[in-house]
């Protein structure tokens, strides 16, 4: 049955995490007094409305995008009102702001045919209704998300209209004000742009499938099971922390989202068991962090990557896997070697839950997921996968909230079975959405009228109110990153940045994915993760892919320095939000964080010398080795490589290592990252050398000891 909020059974109180903005969400419910029942309403109408354009194909695609948007500002301006506002009338200026965004975003839907007969001609109106859009959007982000996204797209919006006074070859010939604002507001490559259009479908839906399973009580599963597996092994409670964090990325896609949920209770439990403060902080920071690329989510950007590339969306989710299962197997050997480095133990066999016996209490939630991954990975696409998901995701809420209300064991099987063969009924012939709409409503209905059946209902109305508040990042930040997309695509300037990336792989491919790596943690410093793909991957990934890079494996690079943004000091907003819970300095588990990370910022080099990791052809071993062969191959190379990168970090592997041994398990990492003759036979040499001193270093200790 839908819990009103998933709770963990072991966790203690919830540790408010406070943020100079609301980048990382809003405070729990909907503001105060009567204000809450207006943000409520307008959120439902959000999510009613998404639901209906994923159901039915009923409006142009233009018309999608400009009411997502209105939702976006309207919403954002008067929950931001509702928060912070001192009075009644601040909250209305508040909600009245808000209300000119919808009616811009409604301007696209009354004058949409208008709209098209004078594209390029624009009346006072049209510039007038595109200049507050800008306006509007602009403001919102700041005060959503704080002033560093704003001011970088600001900065570009300034090269377009002042551009053509700068020496060569920064120069272009010169906007004037209406194309300008013609392009940006109107149109599919300034505000409308791929990254609205994905928030607009995809990632609204997602949302959703994930706010659902967490109400129903995934994160207790995740954490049971997790306690079960791994919690009475060597320093159990941070493989708990790493293994639940990657499992809750499946569904949330959210980093710092993972911290202070599945966060409030590892990182207790954690430096419960004797881990360092900012250790434990910075384990839970990165695992949570890692959600975004943990398929099949992966924190948006895969839809965004999807739609920029023009392929399916299972393809972006393929290529993810491999790398996602390296970065948290790295995070995962990083805790036990610094378990064993300190002795560690882990939990008492007591104090931890069956994993089996969560698994059989609340199998039914995987199905929902399972499903869905099960589709992406069969071709569907993500709008029917998601959709699906999230019809079996009620259905299973609602069915389990009904059989709670029986008394007899064989009617809840009864029930069971039959809800099964309805729905096998349903999909024989494909997707009926009225079908699927019909079935959905007679749950509804019997739910209604069962104990406790309100309350379950009350709580699926809450989940759809949530997932609109949960859509304003992502969606405020996909209509401002807007900017730079229209800036680049009208004035060509992403060009010239391309022929330096190029002029330096030219010399050294080294050197371009360093450049940008750099631009991409620059970038990401203090902006969601999205926006820093969007730019990064516009900037630098066509150069890359012309020095040879593959272009999945070129876009994913960019992506994956986005992440890493968020780990690196001075920002590194997932410290930041571990640290309330840590009572850390924010800092301290940054540089913690990036050291347990290790492996996310060497992952993505590996992928571009070795492609087979992301599953994309030109490998150079696959002449010799074929292609899974290859893929076999760069695999157990990443697994070395991050293994070392383990020892050189922690210092550890059976025995303490001193520097020397340090700086020679680091240069056969390198060796193993690096594309010259003989490297991998050196750099295999040289990690069994490593390894089988540290093993007769042991065997000394041992006889010593002894």
């Amino acid at each position: 049955m839908l819990q009103p909020e998933a709770t963990v059974d072991h966790a203690p109180a919830p540790v408010k995490v406070e943020f100079d903005n609301f980048e990382h969400g809003f405070p729990a419910g909907f503001g105060p007094r009567g204000w809450r029942h207006l943000a409520y309403g307008v959120a439902i109408a959000f999510a009613v409305f998404q639901l209906v354009i994923a159901a039915w194909n009923v409006l142009p695609s233009q018309v999608v995008r400009g009411v997502h948007v209105g939702f976006l500002v309207l919403l954002t301006f008067g929950l931001i009102g509702n928060f912070t506002a001192r009075s009644d009338f601040g909250r209305a200026v508040a909600w009245s702001i808000g209300a000119l965004g919808f009616l811009c975003g409604l301007y696209q839907w009354i004058f949409y045919a208008d709209l098209i007969l004078r594209d390029g001609d624009p009346t006072h109106l049209d510039l007038a209704v595109g200049t507050l859009l800008a306006v509007l959007i602009f403001e919102g982000t700041r005060r959503l998300m704080g002033p560093a996204l704003p001011i970088m797209c600001g900065v570009c919006l300034l090269y377009w209209f002042l551009g053509q006074y700068l020496p060569a070859p920064f120069n272009h010939r010169g906007y004037d004000f209406d194309q300008v604002v013609t392009h940006l507001s109107f149109g599919t490559e300034g505000f409308y742009g791929v990254p609205i259009y994905v928030s607009a479908t995809y990632i609204f839906l997602f949302i959703l499938f994930g706010s659902f399973l967490e109400r129903a009580g995934m994160i207790q599963l995740f954490t049971d099971v997790s306690l079960g597996l791994f919690g009475s092994t060597r320093g159990g409670p941070a493989k708990v922390a790493v293994f639940a964090s990657g499992m809750m990325g499946t569904i949330s896609g959210s980093g710092v989202a993972n911290v202070v949920t599945v966060g409030q209770f590892t990182i207790p439990l954690m430096i419960r068991f004797g881990y360092r403060r900012a250790f434990a902080a910075g384990v839970e920071a990165t695992a949570s962090m890692g959600g975004q690329i943990m398929p099949p989510v992966m924190g948006a950007v895969a839809f965004i990557m999807a739609e920029t590339l023009g392929v399916d969306y299972s393809v972006v989710v393929k290529a993810a896997v491999i790398p996602a299962f390296l970065y948290f197997a790295s995070a995962f050997w990083m805790v036990h070697l610094e378990a064993g480095k300190h002795g560690l133990v882990g939990m008492k066999k007591s104090e931890i839950p069956s994993a089996m016996r969560a698994v059989i209490d609340r199998w039914y939630l995987i199905l929902p997921l399972a499903a869905l991954v099960y589709m992406l990975f069969e071709g569907f696409t993500p709008l029917y996968a998601g959709s699906m998901g999230l019809a079996l995701t009620v259905a299973l809420i609602l069915g389990a909230s009904i059989v709670h209300g029986f008394s007899n064991q064989v009617l809840r099987y009864v029930f069971w079975i039959g809800l099964a063969l309805v729905a096998g009924a349903v999909l024989n012939d494909g997707l009926d959405i009225m079908k699927v709409i019909v079935v959905v409503a007679v749950l509804i209905a019997f739910t209604a009228i069962t104990r406790g059946g309100r309350a379950t209902l009350a709580a699926c109305r809450d989940s759809l109110a949530d997932s609109a508040k949960s859509a304003l990042t992502v969606g405020m930040a996909c209509a401002i990153v807007g900017t730079i997309i229209g800036m680049m695509t009208q004035t060509g300037v992403g060009t010239v940045f391309g022929g330096w990336v190029i002029s330096f792989g030219e010399k050294s491919l080294f050197l371009a994915l360093v450049m940008t790596m750099l631009l991409s943690i620059l970038l990401g410093t203090g902006i969601p993760t999205i926006p820093t793909y969007i730019i990064t991957a516009a900037l630098a990934a066509p150069a890359l892919a012309q020095l040879g890079v593959p272009l999945l494996v070129s876009h994913m690079f960019a992506f994956y320095y986005g992440i890493m943004a968020d780990l690196s000091p001075p920002v590194a907003l997932a410290a930041l939000a571990a640290a309330p819970i840590a009572k850390e300095n924010p800092d301290k588990i940054g540089w913690e964080a990036m050291r347990i990370a290790l492996a996310g910022y060497v992952i993505p080099f590996i992928a571009v010398y070795s492609p087979a990791l992301m599953l994309q052809p030109g490998d150079p071993m696959a002449a010799q080795l074929g292609f899974y062969g290859a893929v076999l191959y760069a695999t157990l190379k990443a697994l070395i490589a991050i293994g070392l990168f383990g020892m050189v970090s922690i210092g550890f592997l059976y025995t303490r290592m001193n520097v020397l041994e340090r700086l020679v398990a680091f240069a056969a990492s390198v060796c193993l990252l690096g594309e010259f003759p003989y490297s991998d036979y050196v750099g295999f040499t040289i990690a069994a050398l490593v390894v089988a001193w540290q093993w007769r270093q042991r065997s000394r200790n041992a006889v010593a000891a002894a």
